[in-house]
């Protein structure tokens, strides 16, 4: 059972995918960051310090809070975005990548050799 797990666990995809959680979850963290302490102050700014995080409603003795759920939502439209964006930009750098042309196949000293006497060959083919 021991070698089976291990056989699992240190395959290529379960490693890679391991590291592409630990990778995501900072990534999550900045964007984050991103949102919260850049892009939202910004756009509070320019639509007048408006914030929806304390709009309520009191229903007989329970507090609803949509406010912070419509703010819940324009954040994640926000980082959404963000990493449209990200992603995008990748893509275009992936793209310029590809482009980038392929060279031809390297011919080795034997392979000239015979083309060479390939070619006298046909040259006195011709001559007779």
């Amino acid at each position: 059972m021991w070698n089976d797990f291990k056989a699992f666990a240190f395959k290529g995809n379960v490693l890679e995918l391991a590291i592409a959680v630990v990778i995501g979850a900072a990534f999550g963290k900045i964007v984050a960051s991103l949102v919260e302490n850049i892009i939202t102050p910004l756009i509070g700014l320019v639509m007048g310090g408006i914030d929806f995080s304390g709009l309520a409603v009191t229903v007989g003795d329970a507090k609803v809070t949509y406010g912070a759920f419509i703010q819940s939502v324009i954040d994640f439209l926000i980082i959404a975005f963000v990493i449209f964006l990200f992603v995008r930009m990748l893509g275009k750098l992936k793209r310029k990548e590809e482009i980038k042309p392929e060279e031809g196949p390297t011919i080795d000293s034997k392979e000239e050799l015979l083309i060479e006497i390939r070619d006298l060959l046909k040259q006195q083919n011709t001559m007779r």
